[in-house]
């Protein structure tokens, strides 16, 4: 392994950086962390013009040599896989991008794992801070920003672009000290490995939540049962279709016009050309396909159908929603969290919909749900009693 130019943290402190390219030296490079408590772990990607994450570069950190591999000149060996899936504990800072990174590479989940942006928002009233912010706020040192956007694709990598994927994972380490002893004497260190559990479990699930996809929409309440159907069956598909031809979902067809499409419900080609924004290659290439999705929803027997979704501008959604969010606030404010990270709004609803719709309540589980569950159906209770 062969040292990368060397340069200065804004600490002052020399780097060590490691440049991996080949298989030998990823091996040796494993051997020498496999002894480690705890791995710092980033990835740099792109995305732009594909479905799947193209990995640029893989950062390594146990301690103060940062390894930069190059997964484009090295394939993961067999002690990487041993590494990542198991061996010390892993570092990364939100973390659900390079999951997928790793995972379409590597071919393995990432455990044991914590994510620093999830285990600060245990800590404070911000879920998402960036990790310059993250680091300054706990070390004091101020992280350069000039190779955000940088190609890190491009061969060879400057010096500039070795310090700051070094510096991307050097600093995770000496972070995670500091939050690991506040979360223990908050008494936080299992909702922690509780909600990293979690991110792990969603990531190796993609496949399976296509069929999902169409109720992050914060409009569906507006369709009907068989529209409802209808942008299931298109999201479901694109999903799909994306995944198989490699390309972002946006330029195969955008949930915006397959959300369109479900509202007009054509029924031929010359329907579907009436939805704005619809290009004729669109049309061209898998026209036929749309139309027999929309033609598949419309003859649905309605038994299969979902059931329409009240609306949240009426008095009783409205009501009912003001009651549970006045229980997750308050619950927040003592917990000192951001409200969105005990119970997100979508959540809110959805148990204000089933509520309505007089389904079973799907509360919250595990350390959420000792937090909250109770008195979130103690409000619905409430509410449906004074009506």
């Amino acid at each position: 392994m062969s040292p990368a130019p060397e340069s200065l943290a804004p600490d002052n402190r020399d780097l060590d950086i490691r440049w991996i390219d080949t298989p030998e030296d990823l091996d040796e490079a494993c051997k020498t962390l496999a002894g480690a408590d705890t791995l710092a772990l980033d990835t740099e990607f792109f995305r732009e013009s594909t479905f799947f994450p193209v990995p640029a570069l893989v950062q390594l950190c146990a301690g103060e040599t940062a390894y930069l591999v190059d997964p484009q000149a090295v394939a993961a060996t067999s002690a990487l896989k041993a590494l990542l899936s198991e061996g010390p504990l892993k570092l990364l800072h939100a973390s659900s991008e390079d999951l997928e990174v790793l995972g379409g590479w590597a071919g393995v989940s990432i455990w044991p794992l914590v994510d620093t942006q999830v285990a600060q928002s245990l800590l404070s009233e911000d879920p998402a801070m960036g990790y310059q912010r993250l680091v300054e706020q706990w070390t004091g040192h101020v992280l350069p920003k000039d190779e955000t956007r940088s190609d890190w694709l491009e061969r060879p990598l400057s010096d500039s672009q070795c310090r700051y994927a070094a510096l991307d994972v050097i600093y995770l380490l000496e972070v995670w000290q500091v939050q690991r002893a506040a979360l223990e004497v908050r008494g936080r260190l299992d909702w922690l490995e509780a909600d990293c559990a979690a991110i792990v479990g969603q990531a190796g699930r993609s496949i399976e939540a296509d069929g999902q996809w169409y109720l992050r929409h914060r409009q569906l309440w507006r369709l009907d049962r068989p529209q409802i159907e209808a942008y299931r069956r298109l999201t479901t598909w694109r999903e799909g279709e994306a995944r198989t031809r490699n390309l972002p979902r946006g330029w195969l067809v955008s949930d915006k016009l397959l959300y369109a499409i479900a509202e007009r419900m054509p029924k031929d080609r010359h329907g579907l050309a009436q939805v704005e924004g619809l290009k004729p290659g669109v049309i061209k290439r898998d026209g036929d396909t749309l139309l027999a999705l929309v033609r598949e929803a419309r003859h649905c027997d309605e038994s299969e159908l979902a059931e329409a979704l009240p609306s949240p501008l009426t008095g009783p959604f409205k009501k009912r929603f003001k009651a549970l969010k006045q229980v997750v606030t308050r619950q927040a404010e003592q917990l000192g969290i951001a409200p969105e990270v005990l119970m997100r709004r979508r959540d809110i609803e959805s148990l204000v919909t089933a509520n309505l719709l007089d389904r079973p309540l799907v509360l919250p589980n595990g350390w959420r749900g000792q937090c909250l569950s109770d008195d979130l159906a103690a409000a619905l209770n409430q509410v449906n009693v004074h009506e």
